[in-house]
C-alpha cells in the first residue's frame, strides 16, 4: 500500500515500494521453505487467495496504523511473520526438535508446517476489532477461514478440527498472554517477535506517532534468522542506531525467552560498524545464554 494510495487498499501494493519489496521476498521465502510440502504450499496458495482473509488484513492494518499509529500490522506483516515461522521451524526440525503437531500424533512434519504457516499469518487480524482483546478476536475470526481452508486440503474433519486446535492455541498465545505452551505456538510467538525492521516503522512515523516504538524501528536496518552455532536459531538483528535495542528486547526477546522454544534460540544485535550512523552507545549485545537478559560482547 504506497502511502498516497486508499488507505485500506492493500492490494494493490504500489510496485517498486519497500512494501512491495518486503511482499515479493516473504511470498518467494514462503514459496521455497514449502516446496517439498505440497498440502502446505496449497494451503498458502488458498489463504492468499481469500477474500475474507484480505478483508481481515485490511481492517486490522487499518485499525492499528491509522487509528492507533501502530507499525504495519496487515498482509504485509502476515507474509513476512510466516516466512520468519517457517524459516524458524525449518532450523528447529534440523535441529531434531520436535513440533507438538507430531509428538501428538495428530500429523507429520507437512502438517507441522501448515499449523505453522497458518497460525502465523492469521495471528493478527483481531486487531481490526481493538487492539484490546485483540488475540482472542483473532481466534473467533480465523475459525472460518481455518475450516474453509483446511476442509480443501484434508478429507479427515477429524483432523481439520485437531490441526486447526493447534493453530488457534498459537494465534491466542502469540503476546505471550496466556503464555504458548507448544513448539507450533514458540515458533509463531518468536516469528512475530522478528518483524521489527523500519519497513513497517515507516508507515507510522510517516503518520505522525514519534515516540519510542516508531522511532526503535527506524533503527533496525535487518533482521536475520540463521543457523546457530551453539543453538539451532540465531535470530541477528542490525541496527543503524542503538534506540533500536528497545525494539528488540521489548519486542523480540521478550517473546523468545517467554516461549518453548527459548532453549533453541538466541538474539544478537549489532550496531553499524562504520559508525558513521551512531554515537556507539551499543556495538554489539547477545542474549545470553543462561540467563534471561542481554549482555555486552
Amino acid at each position: 500500500m504506497s502511502d498516497s494510495g486508499s488507505i485500506l487498499n492493500e492490494r494493490t501494493v504500489q510496485v517498486g515500494s519497500p512494501k512491495a519489496k518486503l511482499y515479493i521476498e516473504a511470498d518467494l521465502s514462503i514459496r521455497e521453505g514449502l516446496s517439498r510440502f505440497p498440502k502446505a504450499l496449497m494451503a498458502y496458495e488458498l489463504l492468499s487467495g481469500d477474500s475474507e482473509a484480505r478483508g481481515h488484513w485490511n481492517m486490522a492494518n487499518y485499525i492499528t496504523v491509522r487509528k492507533l499509529g501502530y507499525n504495519d500490522h496487515g498482509r504485509v506483516h502476515a507474509l513476512i511473520t510466516g516466512a520468519a515461522s517457517i524459516a524458524i521451524l525449518g532450523l528447529l526440525v534440523e535441529h531434531g526438535v520436535k513440533p507438538d503437531v507430531m509428538e501428538s500424533g495428530v500429523g507429520d512434519l507437512e502438517d507441522t508446517y501448515l499449523t505453522v504457516l497458518l497460525s502465523t499469518m492469521l495471528h493478527d487480524i483481531g486487531n481490526q476489532v481493538h487492539r484490546m482483546g485483540h488475540e482472542a478476536f483473532s481466534v473467533m475470526l480465523a475459525i472460518p477461514v481455518l475450516d474453509r481452508v483446511l476442509s480443501k486440503v484434508y478429507q479427515d474433519p477429524e483432523k481439520c478440527t485437531e490441526l486447526r486446535a493447534f493453530m488457534l492455541h498459537s494465534i491466542t498465545t502469540h503476546d505471550l498472554s496466556p503464555e504458548p505452551l507448544t513448539i507450533e505456538a514458540g515458533v509463531t510467538a518468536v516469528a512475530d517477535g522478528t518483524d521489527i525492521a523500519k519497513g513497517r516503522g515507516r508507515k507510522a512515523f510517516a503518520l505522525g506517532s514519534v515516540d519510542i516504538h516508531s522511532i526503535s524501528a527506524l533503527a533496525v536496518d535487518e533482521v536475520q534468522i540463521l543457523r546457530g552455532d551453539k543453538v539451532p536459531v540465531e535470530i541477528r538483528v542490525k541496527m543503524n542506531n542503538s534506540a533500536g535495542i528497545f525494539q528488540v528486547e521489548e519486542t523480540l526477546t521478550k517473546k523468545v525467552l517467554n516461549s518453548p522454544i527459548r532453549d533453541y534460540v538466541t538474539v544478537i544485535a549489532t550496531t553499524d560498524e562504520t559508525g558513521e550512523n551512531d554515537q556507539r552507545i551499543i556495538r554489539r549485545v547477545r542474549l545470553h545464554e543462561s540467563e534471561p537478559r542481554f549482555v555486552l560482547d
